[in-house]
């Protein structure tokens, strides 16, 4: 029987690995960053790290700045508010395929724990098609961010702004929407009258950097430099060390 495992690549990673270095964000990061609902963000009081599931906004560029910027906002009282303050440095987990765990090929996993779906479980036809769908077309890369978040000054402009934008870019869960789609438990919700709310604060975070992960294990680092800039280092490594 022909092994339909994928073929997967392992590389050495550790460096930086296969640079795009470039004036402008890479087209497949560009992709994620519009079709993705949410993004993970990853925090870390210099002790121990928090990631939360985030409702965001991309834009190319703002009248604040040239830079392709992410927009987010946050309860002034949360702990991922909390270590932003004291670290600033963030890493963004973004991807643009439906999650669906597919069943397991052993029919009883190791150590007989339950788990993944058996592989004999039944599923719906509408489960059958996401399956395929993730298994194909969407499930293709993620691209992981790092950079420095910024909190915009309350009651600024800027804030002002970034959350009316905010908003523009964000839909919300009517009763109607939640019937069709569905509503995954922990999803994050936006209130409008909440996030306009005086309290709650904008982090933005401007993308310069990160690294583009195939379904296949491979790995591509990217950086956005301004026309003139020198090349420098791609996620903290310089691209000849790494060749």
């Amino acid at each position: 029987m022909a092994d339909r495992n994928p073929p997967l690549t392992y590389e050495a990673s550790a460096t930086t690995t296969h640079p795009h270095i470039a004036t402008c964000l890479p087209s497949e990061v560009i992709s994620c960053l519009k079709n993705s609902r949410f993004l993970h963000l990853a925090t870390c009081d210099n002790l121990t790290p928090h990631i939360s599931l985030m409702s965001y906004t991309y834009l190319p560029s703002t009248p604040f700045s040239p830079e392709p910027t992410i927009i987010m906002t946050t309860n002034p009282s949360s702990r991922k508010t909390l270590h932003l303050l004291s670290n600033p440095r963030v890493s963004l987990l973004v991807h643009d395929w439906v999650s669906h765990r597919p069943p397991t090929r052993a029919p009883n996993p190791a150590g007989g724990r339950d788990g993944s779906p058996p592989p004999a479980a039944t599923r719906s036809s509408l489960a059958s098609l996401l399956l395929n769908l993730n298994t194909s077309a969407l499930s293709s890369i993620s691209t992981t961010i790092t950079g420095t978040a910024r909190f915009l000054e309350p009651g600024s402009d800027e804030e002002r702004w970034a959350k009316e934008r905010h908003l523009e870019n964000n839909t919300f869960a009517s009763g109607e929407e939640t019937a069709l789609f569905g509503q995954q438990q922990g999803e994050p919700q936006m209130d409008p009258a909440t996030v306009m709310d005086e309290s709650v604060r904008v982090v933005i975070v401007p993308i310069k950097e990160g690294r583009i992960a195939d379904w296949k294990g491979g790995v591509r680092d990217w950086k956005v430099v301004s026309e003139g800039e020198e090349h420098g280092l791609v996620n903290g490594v310089s691209p000849s060390a790494a060749s």
